[in-house]
């Protein structure tokens, strides 16, 4: 039996917008019956932080990042026309108009077609961001070492 082809992405945005894009593109590999892993790097770790309570850290400088950054796929803003918030309000009413799922709908059905999602602890590390800030769904914690492996194998690797 042939190996299945293999799909990585790199999800560095932290942005809802791009979220929504990383995710179509990895359900779109995943319901093609590929193997899709996403990386999720600096601030595309926001995606699969919780989307509630706060994050606490060591020393001052950490806390103050995780406090004006604490991620959460319902606080994502948009990339661009974000408008405090207007923006992002209005695009969840375009979605809504034509039933495409929210970030968080996105990522329930991407873990249900298997695909893998991967906490870069390099960057977890120099945040003071540890495991219980993250989402149940998160397969595992790694550094830049295991998604080179993972690209390596893979026919498609993008980069969000």
């Amino acid at each position: 039996m042939a190996e299945k082809e293999k799909m990585t992405l790199i999800l560095f945005s932290g942005e809802m917008d791009k979220a929504l894009a990383a995710f179509n593109i990895a359900l779109g590999g995943a319901a093609s019956g590929m193997d899709v892993t996403i990386f999720f790097t600096f601030w595309g770790l926001n995606v699969i932080k919780k989307n509630e309570g706060s994050i606490k850290s060591k020393g001052v400088m950490r806390n103050m990042l995780n406090f004006m950054n604490r991620g959460g796929a319902k606080r994502l803003p948009l990339s661009k026309f974000h408008m405090m918030g207007m923006g992002k309000a209005m695009m969840q009413g375009l979605m809504k108009d034509i039933n495409f799922p929210q970030v968080d709908e996105l990522m329930r059905t991407a873990k249900e077609l298997g695909v893998k999602f991967i906490a870069c602890t390099t960057t977890m590390g120099m945040m003071g961001i540890g495991k219980d800030a993250f989402i149940t769904g998160v397969d595992s914690y790694a550094g830049v070492a295991t998604y080179i492996a993972e690209a390596r194998q893979s026919s498609i690797n993008l980069f969000i």
